[in-house]
């Protein structure tokens, strides 16, 4: 299923040529802008790079923003990005935010190959250690420590490369199913997002709070919204 036409959410992957339509997105199209200073999207944050890429991330704890690994890959050096080339901004909207942190390190799987990413979807992740403190406006969420069964209800929100100014969000989409790999599993979702999207949390409600359950990473090119995302449990070790 992985071996389809699939691109990467980020920024960083976008053609000069737009198609008919962006990649994760179908002919449905469920996005609505969202409130950014509203739960959960007020734990997200715009994630810029040194070289102009832009994706989003989700606060998982005072220093921690979560991440797909794919945004921090240089394709013309063929290497990652350095921690200090790295921007993260909270509260971000139409050009003003309430933050800018900076990246003091970086960690990301060992197994991921930037340059076979349709190979890698379930290692690309990555987990951004910030200078100092996030601000209080925007609380971590909570990371889940299992894969969410099939039929369980999620949102997907995040700065798509079309809306790139304000969190645009699907409210109404589910998991699939999940995509076994040779690097592990692989969530299949139908949420709308696209480019700018990468990143982004895959969020399901528990017990009335908000849980990341996994980060997106793909969408499908073809006219059916089947997106994928990295689950939680593949770092889950890295966060103790």
């Amino acid at each position: 299923m992985l071996a389809g036409a699939l691109l990467a959410l980020s920024a960083v992957a976008a053609s000069a040529a737009a198609p008919l339509l962006l990649p994760g997105l179908g002919p449905d199209d469920r996005r609505v802008a969202v409130d950014g200073t509203a739960a959960p999207w007020r734990s997200l944050a715009k994630v810029q790079t040194g070289i102009g890429g832009r994706c989003t991330g989700a606060l998982i704890g005072p220093r921690r923003v979560l991440t797909a690994a794919h945004c921090l890959f240089n394709p013309r050096t063929q290497r990652f990005l350095s921690a200090s080339s790295l921007h993260v901004l909270f509260g971000y909207e139409r050009g003003e935010f309430i933050e800018h942190s900076l990246v003091t390190d970086v960690i990301h799987a060992d197994t991921y190959d930037p340059q076979k990413p349709r190979e890698g979807y379930a290692a690309d992740w990555a987990i951004l250690e910030l200078a100092d403190d996030a601000p209080p406006q925007a609380p971590p969420l909570s990371v889940s420590q299992s894969v969410p069964p099939p039929g369980t209800a999620v949102v997907l929100g995040g700065y798509s490369q079309d809306k790139a100014q304000i969190i645009t969000a699907d409210t109404a989409c589910m998991v699939l199913g999940t995509d076994r790999t040779t690097k592990g599993p692989v969530l299949i979702h139908d949420c709308n997002g696209t480019r700018g999207t990468s990143g982004s949390p895959l969020l399901a409600l528990r017990d009335g709070q908000w849980q990341v359950v996994g980060i997106a990473v793909a969408g499908s090119t073809d006219r059916l919204t089947l997106n994928f995302a990295v689950p939680a449990t593949a770092f889950a070790a890295a966060l103790r």
